[in-house]
């Protein structure tokens, strides 16, 4: 791999894939389709309509699926295609690089915003 010029694919890439909570939608639904309401609790800090304007533009990137199933009430999972599950190994890499790098600290003002209760994130809270 030659990295000395930009790629112009890898730049629409990162552009797409590096918007603000992509990466943790995506992760959640690496394991099984997701309900809206599961992946809104799974990604603190994420507001209900921000959620479902990347879920719109993942789904129209072919990234993500949509299902609509005809009960009442309707009920609506979303999961990856194949082109999404095709990202597994890069969000397994950045888990990787995080258990190895990232330090996991939330600051008060921060974990605010993502929970009074931590523990349920896997997150460990301190104040600074």
């Amino acid at each position: 791999m030659d990295f000395k010029d930009m790629c112009p694919r890898y730049l629409a890439a990162m552009s797409f894939l590096g918007k603000k909570w992509t990466g943790l939608i995506l992760r959640s639904l690496m394991n099984s389709p997701r309900r809206f309401t599961e992946m809104s609790e799974y990604v603190p800090g994420l507001s209900d309509r921000l959620l479902s304007h990347r879920l719109q533009e993942l789904e129209e990137a072919g990234i993500v699926e949509r299902r609509v199933y005809s009960q009442k009430p309707v009920l609506v999972e979303y999961s990856l295609t194949d082109q999404g599950q095709a990202l597994r190994e890069v969000v397994e890499a950045i888990q990787h690089w995080a258990d190895v790098w990232a330090k996991t600290t939330v600051t008060s003002e921060s974990q605010a915003k993502i929970n009074t209760d931590g523990e349920k994130y896997g997150v460990e809270a301190s104040a600074r």
